[in-house]
């Protein structure tokens, strides 16, 4: 589907210097996606709507509401795409914490996750997947290379997952965090393994953006830009490795560097 959909224009006033000039432009639409499962609300969500049904999916997986896709028993989308209604056996304890907790995430587009820190009980990955410095330079340079609606509007955020056999994942919304989601969601629909993979993501590493990847078992993270503190504690206390500032042959490993060589 073309992404044209997804693009509005408006007019705006373009300012170079003394010259001001009426011009049209475009911007990325921007949704609520309402999600119910088991016939009752749970969550809405401010995205781009794109891969609704992956990014549902990928975010009750990031929050333990849903452990395994095999859970899922039917999903289905509204004609205006802006509701997702999902049947599937549930873990009553997360789902009770999502309630619960509603924490507001640091990432934009105002996400909540019931995954703070303290609740997560996840056994530290000791994965022997690694992956050479020149192949993580190569897909930076890739990932941002080949981002349409980044290019069209400057609006958007992006992450990508490059699995064992090479084969590349990508998503993109308003938010860092729904973008995670989307991508992940897409792979446990296709069936696809993210235990020997590297997220690449746009944007700061903050902790839940280490959490989604703690979730899901994604060993590898990668930034152009910084970690916070918090998602270097995180990431080294879970065996995730942390690469910030990923940029040209250039990169910080914050944590668990042993899986970064050639």
């Amino acid at each position: 589907m073309s992404n044209s959909k997804y693009l509005k224009k408006i007019i705006i006033d373009r300012v170079n210097g003394d010259e001001t000039i009426e011009v049209e432009d475009v911007t990325i639409e921007e949704a609520r996606l309402t999600v119910y499962l088991n016939g009752e609300k749970i969550i809405s969500m401010m995205c781009i709507p794109k891969d609704q049904e992956a990014h549902t999916i990928g975010f009750l997986m990031s929050e333990n509401v849903i452990t395994d896709i095999s859970d899922v028993k039917e999903m289905k989308l509204s004609e205006d795409g802006l509701r997702v209604d999902i049947k599937a056996a549930v873990d009553t304890d997360s789902l009770q914490n999502l309630y619960k907790e509603k924490t507001l995430v640091s990432g934009c587009g105002g996400g909540v996750t019931g995954n703070v820190a303290g609740n997560l009980e996840i056994q530290f990955n000791q994965t022997n997947f690694v992956i050479s410095p020149k192949v993580i330079s190569d897909e930076v340079k890739k990932f941002y290379a080949d981002s349409e609606l980044y290019k069209l509007t400057g609006c958007v955020h992006k992450a990508m997952l490059f699995l064992e056999d090479e084969t590349i994942i990508t998503a993109e919304d308003i938010g860092r965090h729904n973008a995670i989601d989307k991508v992940v969601g897409k792979c446990k629909i296709d069936g696809l393994n993210t235990d020997k993979a590297v997220l690449f993501v746009s944007g700061r590493l903050s902790s839940e953006m280490v959490v989604k990847a703690v979730m899901h078992r994604i060993p590898i993270i990668v930034s152009r830009t910084a970690p916070t503190y918090l998602g270097v504690q995180t990431a080294n206390t879970h065996g995730t490795t942390l690469i910030g500032f990923a940029r040209g042959r250039k990169m910080n490993i914050y944590t668990h560097s042993g899986r970064v060589h050639d």
